[in-house]
């Protein structure tokens, strides 16, 4: 079996630092002992792990002998193979580094045969001392017994760890030290429309179109002129990737007339394009700024000479979730600015701001009027909660019943 040495944790005793050598270079990892210094320790090595020089695991007769950040290595290729979508990384990837980076910090030079329930909790542990809350410690932790898992089945470790690592339960609610998430609640319309004016367009239309139709941030950002089908009374929009199209699913979200007129003007361009660009909005910006312009052209810079040739930034050509939850953010600290000056000038004492929201919440907002109008089912039906196993008839008939639904309020 072709194995690499694992670096070792090691004490700088002129400087009372940690530090590890990692192919003749010295990383030094703070002071020696500390949780920090263990943390960058593991990070140092799942690096190391996961470049070229990874381990190639060649026998199963010499699982026994195999350490954990040796399974982890392994798992780490087949993890890079097997969570993409549409040819791109999953996101799932990050949350498989961090766990791997944490689990190597600790128990990474000890044997994969003999990690048990006791060193996960320790592990497990760590990530409550670290301030997450509950349900993404529990999302996390179910990764390592899924490595185990993996490493069973290419008989790399024995099948008893894994079993072992199953009979942890998650944490409960009200029974650990963990905090608890604040609950995602739908955003008022009040708050919205004092949001809206201070939006950029594109932002605003966006927050208006995922307001009536109650579609995810990432499929309002992801939509194209080529997903929207245009031929019958009440549109429907095929987003090409979403949520839980791993589990065989169609997502169909259908646009009636106000939210059809929302979208309208943005489907002038090459099928291909995404209908709300950064880069679109940029430019809106600096027109905008042009036409307020009151220094004469002939004085100071002229529009477009004060750029850099190769900035290190550009726009994109579409919003992301995270770049679309800044802009809103944005929007609420500019209206906020102008309310406080307001109230500056005027002397108004303890002026009320608009409280900060997230596009997540109004989905949540669309989901509860469409419940309590239509009713749970028909909340599930135009939202697409229903499950993966849903027979082809049920289908059927969500989709005529969220049709009809948005020909009344989308």
């Amino acid at each position: 079996m072709g194995t690499v040495r694992i670096p070792k944790y090691c004490f700088h005793a002129p400087t009372g630092q940690a530090y590890v050598r990692i192919r003749g270079r010295t990383v030094y990892l703070g002071k020696h002992g500390t949780a920090a210094s263990r943390e960058a320790y593991g990070k140092a090595i799942a690096e190391f792990s996961a470049s070229s020089a990874r381990v190639k695991i060649a026998s199963p007769a010499s699982a026994n002998d195999l350490t954990v950040v040796e399974l982890c290595s392994a798992y780490q290729d087949f993890a890079d193979g097997y969570y993409t979508k549409n040819g791109q990384p999953s996101h799932w990837l990050v949350h498989i580094r961090l766990m791997i980076t944490r689990l190597c910090g600790l128990y990474g030079r000890e044997a994969a045969a003999n990690f048990g329930p006791v060193k996960f909790k320790a592990v497990r542990q760590t990530l409550i001392d670290a301030g997450h809350s509950r349900p993404y410690i529990n999302k996390l932790m179910a990764i390592i017994p899924r490595i185990f898992k993996w490493g069973a089945a290419e008989e790399l470790v024995p099948a008893s760890v894994y079993h072992a690592l199953r009979t942890v339960e998650g944490l409960k609610k009200g029974r650990t030290k963990a905090r608890e998430p604040e609950p995602v609640l739908p955003v008022e319309d009040v708050l919205v429309d004092a949001t809206l004016p201070h939006l950029p367009q594109i932002v605003a239309d966006m927050v208006r179109f995922q307001r009536l139709t109650g579609c995810r941030p990432g499929e309002v950002c992801l939509l194209r002129p080529m997903d929207v089908d245009r031929s019958g009374e009440i549109w429907r929009y095929r987003p090409a990737s979403h949520k839980t199209e791993h589990h065989g699913r169609d997502r169909v979200i259908f646009l009636g007339p106000k939210a059809q007129a929302v979208l309208l003007p943005y489907l002038l361009r090459d099928s291909t394009a995404h209908c709300f660009s950064p880069a679109e909005s940029m430019q809106e910006m600096r027109n905008a700024r042009q036409v307020a312009r009151k220094t004469p052209l002939r004085y100071g810079n002229r529009p477009g000479t004060n750029r850099k040739r190769h900035p290190a930034r550009t726009p994109k050509t579409r919003y992301t979730k995270d770049s679309y939850n800044r802009a809103i953010r944005r929007g609420i600290e500019k209206a906020n600015k102008a309310t406080q000056k307001a109230a500056d000038a005027t002397g108004t004492q303890n002026p009320v701001l608009l409280r900060h929201w997230h596009a997540n919440q109004l989905r949540h907002t669309s989901a509860t009027e469409i419940r309590r109008c239509f009713g749970l089912e028909a909340s599930q039906a135009v939202l697409g909660h229903a499950k993966a196993d849903v027979t082809q008839i049920y289908a059927e008939r969500d989709q005529a019943l969220a049709a009809e639904i948005m020909r009344k309020i989308g």
